[in-house]
């Protein structure tokens, strides 16, 4: 039997039809990949032509320079800009609690008053004080004016190992939005207010009475709430 010949178009086609099988996609680079690959060779580009700034006589390196700078501003900017709420200084010095007698549950009704009316930055702040405080009256931390919203993450974390993690989440939310002029969200308060109630759930052990002192004590040494 003899086979018809292969033309050079039929052939490129076959060719090109089995290299599209997923066996040979394997391997190919996403578009991700490409463009961070094409980027940098971009960059590196200008890098090359940086030391050389009256190469060609046609400002060229300069040029390069200026835009090495532009992208290092920007990318200064938006590394500042992500670690703003972390990074300042007023979240690790501002007190959480105020020195007005307050309970957990007076915090938690003004949290749910103020996400009623949408001020979801206020509701977070109310729903934070409202978990500091319920922890003092529950004995699990001692009432010490002046605690931050971080030490009140570390403390905690330590009572509650198990929620170590959600309480420094729920702090950077709140750092976030009091400190790093970011807008308060429905979704933080509900983050917020799911902590609340988890660690509501939890029976971690009181502290010893040496270290204990009641949440609103006043100067006789009892409760005020």
């Amino acid at each position: 039997m003899i086979l018809d010949p292969i033309g050079r178009d039929e052939a490129r086609e076959l060719a090109r039809r089995e290299l599209e099988k997923q066996i040979y996609q394997r391997d190919k680079p996403s578009w991700l990949e490409r463009w961070w690959g094409e980027f940098t060779e971009w960059l590196a580009r200008l890098f090359s032509r940086a030391p050389n700034p009256e190469a060609q006589g046609s400002g060229g390196g300069w040029a390069s320079i200026a835009i090495i700078v532009v992208i290092a501003l920007i990318a200064i900017a938006l590394v500042a800009w992500l670690m703003w709420g972390r990074r300042n200084p007023r979240s690790r010095a501002d007190a959480l609690l105020d020195d007005e007698p307050s309970t957990a549950l007076d915090h938690r009704d003004a949290a749910e008053r103020h996400a009623a009316a949408g001020q979801w930055a206020e509701a977070i702040r109310e729903r934070l004080r409202a978990i500091a405080r319920d922890l003092e009256e529950r004995a699990v931390l001692s009432a010490r004016p002046g605690r931050t919203a971080d030490e009140l993450a570390a403390e905690a974390g330590e009572a509650v190992p198990e929620l170590a993690d959600e309480l420094a989440a729920g702090v950077r939310v709140f750092d976030d939005v009091w400190y790093g002029d970011r807008p308060g969200t429905a979704e933080g308060y509900a983050r917020m207010r799911d902590l609340d109630e988890r660690l509501r759930a939890t029976k971690p052990k009181p502290l010893e009475s040496d270290d204990l002192s009641l949440a609103g004590a006043g100067e006789e040494g009892g409760p005020r709430w």
